[in-house]
């Protein structure tokens, strides 16, 4: 009841005080109601590393870096009520090597992150997504 409350003064000043058009959850490390979520359907973007599902949890990075995978990567998707699985707007990926430390991973994946975040935003904005079922179509610029 906290967390509906919470969001209920959230909407308020999104919707009404600063007319908010889209939400940008990076870094955002709370499960929003599926009220919440349904209102925003296809206005809450959402980034997460590629390693999901393979490597669920706390330190993603060094639990790939101990599995030893060759490649990372971001996806930028739509949030939903199912968590991390919405439509995906963007995704991009780079090759890495046994020489790279488990900071050099973190410090690719924020690359990747941003890079992915920016080009998802900037489709969204321009109108250039359409979602259908569980997938996006994103045109080109």
């Amino acid at each position: 009841e906290n967390k509906v409350h919470q969001e209920k003064k959230e909407r308020d000043l999104l919707e009404n005080v600063y007319n908010v058009d889209l939400l940008i959850l990076a870094r955002y490390m709370q499960v929003l109601t599926n009220g919440f979520v349904r209102d925003w359907q296809n206005r809450i973007l959402n980034i997460h590393h590629s390693f999901l599902p393979a490597f669920l949890g706390g330190k993603p990075y060094h639990r790939a870096h101990d599995r030893g995978v060759k490649l990372i990567g971001a996806t930028a998707h739509y949030t939903t009520v199912d968590l991390d699985e919405g439509p995906i707007i963007e995704q991009d990926i780079t090759r890495i090597t046994h020489r790279d430390t488990v900071e050099d991973l973190i410090r690719k994946g924020r690359t990747l992150e941003k890079n992915v975040l920016v080009h998802a935003v900037k489709a969204h904005l321009e109108d250039r997504v359409i979602v259908y079922k569980n997938k996006c179509i994103v045109f080109g610029e």
